[in-house]
């Protein structure tokens, strides 16, 4: 505090003309004596000064800012560029997505479809299979009938001539018998 009122106490004896004060406060800055070389240094100094950031130090800033800029610009380009790639690249996803629903939902139908006719045309050959075996089996049937036919005729035959010779007690011969055993057919039929 007590420097501060010695400051102010200096300057305000340098301003009201106490400049032998100020010489023996030792502040030649306050010597109204000496301002013509301290206006004169000043502007040396103002103008080294102004020179130096003119020509080194404020381009060099200039410089600076601009490499900002622009890098500030290029970030924010390859930033619209990525974020553009992003989106096509999900785009593509999405595209590649549907298509791959769409080749999965079409090999299901072809799957569901192959099987059905699969399954159709096993069901036709079992189908005819069975048909074979039951067009087998009635012609066995049919045959197995036409040869018990043919054995009842010759059972018929035999049998009426055992039973002519059992209960008549005289023999028949098989021509007999057979005419008899048709006689009767004919007369059912």
């Amino acid at each position: 505090m007590a420097f501060s009122r010695l400051l102010w106490a200096t300057v305000a004896v340098g301003l009201l003309g106490g400049a032998g004060v100020a010489r023996a406060a030792g502040m030649p800055q306050l010597n109204p004596e000496v301002f013509p070389p301290q206006l004169v240094w000043l502007a040396v100094s103002f103008l080294i000064l102004y020179l130096v950031m003119a020509r080194i130090a404020l381009p060099r800033v200039s410089q600076v800012l601009e490499e900002r800029q622009d890098r500030i610009e290029s970030d924010l380009k390859k930033a619209e560029q990525l974020k553009g790639d992003a989106e096509a690249a999900e785009r593509a996803y999405e595209a590649g997505l549907a298509e791959a629903r769409a080749k999965a939902q079409a090999a299901i139908r072809a799957a569901n479809q192959a099987a059905s006719e699969k399954a159709q045309q096993d069901l036709g050959d079992l189908a005819a299979r069975l048909a074979g075996e039951v067009a087998r089996a009635e012609a066995a049937i049919a045959e197995a009938r036409d040869a018990a036919m043919a054995n009842l005729e010759a059972v018929s035959v035999e049998l009426a001539r055992a039973t002519a010779e059992r209960l008549a007690g005289f023999e028949v011969d098989e021509r007999t018998a057979r005419a008899a055993y048709d006689a009767v057919t004919r007369e059912r039929q």
